[in-house]
């Protein structure tokens, strides 16, 4: 739904931002797809409050419109209904409308009762339902009959359906695949629009908001950055971070074999989809040169299947072993249950989140680098600090910029 309303917005000629609600990277590179410009992640639990009204204060002020995906049910977070981590806790933290998606299949009447009880809801927390987008939508004539008895019942108006027959996106054991995989579709067809303009029904965006500034923690630092197809799930928030913190940033991919950058102070391997390309990795030129790096007491921050490639071997779906840059003594086995997912802090202050399918194996008892409470421990090996989380950085400036200074 959020892939058609951007396009919408984009065919009227709007200049368009985008953001998604949690801690997902598969869906802001779609949202990129479309836009062309990079899209944010917003929370209140990883990023926080404040931060995710700066960034949404600073990246309206190049927009139109402004537009924020959320994250499963309205009412959906960590636990009870609205509380940490919802879409209607970012949407009052925020102060911004909602339009509602309601899968309307097989129903009319009975959408007046389940968006009133909707919108009761979101008015005790002071969240604004401005619309209803109605998915799944039979016929024209099934969409009018929506429109009429939520107009009949002064419920909020019925904005926009999606067809039934609307093309979906094909998923894979993280979640959707990545835009570079296959062709985006078009949903300008299936997607209808009832209401003269969207756009008025948007709030704008708090732009008077100031953005914080600091003196650079990471002043005259070479970062060298894994990035490829293997190693994808950055937020680019935290190169921004990097960037204003004074880093230069130097990009290298351990796919293509490419040696840690010259003059590089210290390396961020993020995490992606290594299990997809272990064959190229098992191969990877890379390794000799991140052996020397680690082995001068250079600091390493490895996130997920950036961590995984530290290890011995990734044994992938198929149980096959392909070697790895074989620094750390444990190897990193696929299974295709989830092993773990939620959001992580820890007792330094720095959040982040952990989503895999991998589990570590090793006989070898591993020196951990965190006190998360729940999650993973990590690994520490010298200055190398490699776990399962996805940090960002700038929910602990002082933090990550200690990690990455080797301290």
């Amino acid at each position: 739904m959020m892939l058609a309303l951007l396009q919408y917005l984009k065919a009227q000629q709007h200049r368009v931002v985008s953001f998604k609600a949690g801690p997902d990277f598969l869906d802001p590179l779609w949202h990129q797809a479309i836009t062309d410009k990079c899209s944010y992640n917003l929370d209140t639990r990883m990023i926080g409050a404040t931060n995710s009204q700066q960034l949404l204060a600073k990246q309206a002020l190049t927009a139109d419109v402004a537009v924020i995906e959320g994250v499963m049910g309205l009412f959906d977070g960590r636990s009870g209904v609205g509380e940490s981590g919802s879409s209607a806790e970012l949407a009052q933290a925020l102060q911004v409308p909602v339009f509602l998606v309601v899968d309307a299949k097989g129903m009319s009447g009975s959408i007046v009762p389940l968006v009133s009880g909707f919108c009761a809801y979101a008015e005790k927390m002071g969240v604004k339902i401005a619309g209803i987008i109605a998915n799944r939508v039979g016929s024209a004539h099934h969409a009018s009959l929506l429109k009429t008895v939520l107009q009949e019942h002064q419920q909020p108006p019925l904005i926009a359906w999606m067809a039934k027959d609307a093309p979906v996106l094909p998923e894979r054991h993280l979640g959707l695949v990545q835009p570079s995989e296959v062709a985006l579709p078009d949903f300008s067809s299936f997607f209808h629009v009832e209401v003269e303009s969207l756009v008025a029904l948007f709030s704008e965006a708090d732009s008077h908001l100031a953005i914080q500034n600091s003196t650079p923690l990471l002043r005259g630092k070479k970062i060298a950055i894994a990035q490829d197809a293997a190693c994808c799930f950055i937020y680019p928030a935290n190169l921004e971070f990097l960037r204003e913190q004074g880093a230069e940033l130097l990009f290298f991919s351990p796919v293509a074999g490419d040696v840690i950058p010259e003059g590089a102070d210290t390396l961020w391997l993020p995490g992606g989809y290594p299990e997809l390309f272990a064959e190229a990795l098992s191969l990877s030129n890379t390794w000799p040169s991140l052996r020397t790096f680690i082995a001068a007491g250079k600091p390493v921050l490895a996130e997920c299947g950036g961590a995984m490639l530290l290890g011995e071997a990734l044994i992938d779906h198929e149980d096959k072993s392909w070697a790895m840059a074989s620094i750390l003594p444990f190897r990193s086995k696929m299974q295709t249950r989830l092993a773990s997912l939620g959001y992580r802090e820890d007792a330094t202050g720095i959040k982040g989140h952990e989503f895999h399918h991998s589990v570590r194996e090793s006989e070898q008892k591993l020196e951990p680098y965190l006190q998360t409470g729940r999650g993973d421990q990590g690994v520490r090996y010298k200055q190398v600090r490699a776990s399962y989380v996805h940090w960002y950085f700038a929910s602990a400036p002082e933090v990550i910029s200690k990690w990455l200074s080797g301290n």
